[in-house]
């Protein structure tokens, strides 16, 4: 699907969520589009990791919230588990690394900067979870339109 995210912005003023601009592109996409799936954690990527590695993708869009202290919960090992499983993006409010590798694999990924420490096994995220970060609200089902202008989340993917 060929989309500019301005563009939805113009047609669909009302009805379209915008992400703050706090996130950078770190994979090899910097335009692609989903169903979000999201995923909660706090400091541990098991979840993540689980749900990447573990499923198949069907061009869906992984939206994860990161809380506790600074860890990368995606790197390139997470990136190619996306690949193989086909998923289209990643979108993390929180941090990466591995980003020279990242960069180079065929799947969005945005995060809000890097970190070279990875996560620890503190708790167990949850999958499913409605998420609010950077003024937008993110429930798996809605879709997530990225690009180099930003980041936008509509109910639906009627463009």
């Amino acid at each position: 699907m060929d989309f500019f995210t301005a563009d939805i912005c113009d047609k669909f003023p009302s009805s379209v969520q915008v992400l703050a601009p706090t996130m950078r592109h770190f994979g090899g996409q910097t335009k692609f589009f989903g169903q979000i799936e999201t995923v909660k954690l706090y400091e541990d990527n098991k979840a993540l990791v689980e749900l990447l590695r573990d499923n198949q993708g069907n061009a869906r869009v992984c939206v994860v919230d990161v809380e506790g202290d600074y860890c990368a919960v995606v790197g390139e090992n997470l990136m190619n588990f996306a690949l193989k499983n086909g998923w289209a993006g990643i979108v993390i409010n929180g941090y990466v690394r591995d980003t020279l590798q990242t960069a180079g694999i065929g799947v969005g990924l945005m995060a809000l900067g890097t970190f070279p420490f990875k996560s620890q096994k503190k708790a167990q995220g949850k999958i499913g979870e409605t998420l609010n970060f950077g003024g937008v609200t993110f429930r798996s089902g809605e879709y997530l339109f990225a690009d180099i202008d930003g980041v936008i989340v509509k109910e639906n993917c009627e463009i």
